[in-house]
């Protein structure tokens, strides 16, 4: 009887380990296509000689008249409460500030000379125009030139990119090497066409940024990207390692099972887990869980109910102002939170730069379709492709900015194996805004390293090692 009882656990003890093994194993990648997300019949794979068109950002000058009578006309602004600052949202009192530098400083004319001062096109990919900024650089003596997709993400746009486009695609004393910048709006966002019919998610937007870089003419390139940009390109390392020659994130993420055990293990064990001076990004759990619980409600409501969302931003340019620039104080230093003027968000980003980026939304009404992207991911359907569970398997570098979402030491080899280059800088969520300098002198550091561990992995191709990447 004593034998059976032993046996009968010993064999529910394997039945139940292989039940975890197989939880804690990613599903096989899918194979997904190239699915038509324009209007009309779909067409044949578009040529880029073809296809492409020149562009130019404008906007008419009855929008931009009634934008400034939105702005002068709209209903009382509600103010704070007493000793209240950002812990509600958006400060009114410094939203008033904003609204009114917006009506009777910034000029759009003069913006659009500035985001014109890059080439621009429309490229039809999978029925969509996508918006590009696409920056040659031309050639120089003892420069290589490396192409870079970088991908944006939400609340951001395009203009993140426009102070470290010069810092990459000319010349660095010192440096090897430099760019050729493809920075294209997702679909969606900015002057970027939305999908017509459900299903954009990050994994199909993978799919259609590498045809996008293949109608181009890059088979191999290399990427960056942060927020949702960082998302898509994890996407596309992983199904495209043939394609993606160096992935570099400034939001290296991690979500698998073992992840979750790890972090809760690492609360007896933190030294093998994460840095002690990073202890206080990762624990204690409770705070953490708060400020994510506090910080991500946008999500939720973008995840599932975006249209209705959409509607009242896509009316109101206030509101859209309020629920944009109140990411740019949390996103840039959590601490903020509690200062009145949005702690030093007027000293480090200007006014102009910020409404830039509004203006992105506003102008091209693309509120909505840009929410749809967190519909089309954080889904049951999307979300059980399971593709981020799966290593990437290309040379990877993260850099970690001390007010952004943080992956601590101990996680990271699981997802990112050929972790070549760790950095941790000062610095918030909108990096490349905040900190161009540091941000595109650690994208030259990893491209350096990309570089040769390439040149190494292609050597020992040649001598029959057949290495994996």
């Amino acid at each position: 009887m004593k034998t059976n009882l032993l046996l009968a656990l010993a064999g529910f003890a394997v039945y139940f380990g292989y039940k975890v093994h197989q939880l804690l194993q990613p599903p096989p990648l899918p194979h997904l296509e190239d699915t038509w997300w324009g209007p009309g019949t779909p067409k044949p794979k578009p040529n880029w000689t073809l296809e492409l068109e020149p562009f130019n950002i404008t906007v008419s000058e009855r929008d931009l008249k009634e934008l400034k009578w939105r702005l002068q006309y709209h209903r009382n602004i509600t103010p704070p409460l007493e000793g209240v600052q950002h812990e509600y949202g958006f400060n009114t009192n410094l939203l008033k500030e904003v609204v009114q530098f917006w009506r009777t400083e910034y000029n759009w004319t003069e913006r659009e000379l500035y985001f014109n001062k890059n080439p621009q096109y429309l490229l039809k990919v999978q029925g969509l125009d996508i918006h590009v900024v696409h920056v040659n650089g031309g050639q120089y003596k003892g420069y290589k030139k490396l192409p870079l997709l970088l991908l944006h993400g939400w609340p951001g746009s395009v203009r993140e990119f426009y102070d470290i486009i010069p810092k990459l695609a000319e010349p660095q004393k010192g440096r090897k090497y430099m760019f050729e910048i493809i920075a294209p709006h997702l679909p969606g966002f900015g002057f970027s066409q939305g999908a017509v019919r459900p299903g954009l998610g990050a994994a199909q937007m993978a799919v259609l940024f590498k045809n996008l870089m293949h109608d181009i003419g890059f088979k191999e390139f290399y990427v960056q990207g942060g927020d949702f940009g960082a998302i898509i390109l994890q996407h596309m390392a992983v199904l495209f390692p043939e394609s993606v020659l160096g992935f570099h994130s400034n939001m290296c993420t991690i979500y698998t099972p073992k992840s979750y055990l790890r972090t809760l293990l690492g609360t007896v064990f933190p030294s093998w887990y994460v840095k002690p001076e990073h202890y206080d990004r990762v624990y204690p759990l409770s705070e953490q869980f708060y400020l994510k619980l506090r910080e991500t409600g946008y999500l939720h409501l973008q995840s599932t109910k975006p249209d209705t969302l959409g509607v009242a931003l896509n009316d109101s340019p206030i509101g859209m102002a309020a629920y944009i620039l109140e990411k740019f104080i949390t996103g840039t230093n959590r601490t903020w939170l509690s200062q009145d003027d949005g702690g030093r968000l007027k000293d480090t980003y200007t006014y102009t730069a910020l409404i830039d980026n509004i203006m992105f939304y506003w102008a091209t009404s693309s509120a909505t379709t840009s929410f749809r992207l967190y519909a089309e991911t954080f889904n049951k359907k999307h979300m059980g492709l399971g593709i981020l569970r799966h290593p990437v398997e290309v040379p990877t570098a993260c850099a970690r900015f001390s007010n952004d979402f943080y992956a601590a030491d101990g996680l990271l080899p699981e997802i990112y194996p050929h972790l070549l280059q760790l950095t941790d800088h000062e610095g918030g969520h909108f990096a490349a805004m905040q900190k161009p300098d540091v941000f595109a002198n650690d994208i030259h550091d990893a491209m350096e390293k990309f570089v040769k561990f390439n040149e190494e992995f292609r050597k020992k191709e040649e001598d029959g090692e057949s290495p994996k990447k």
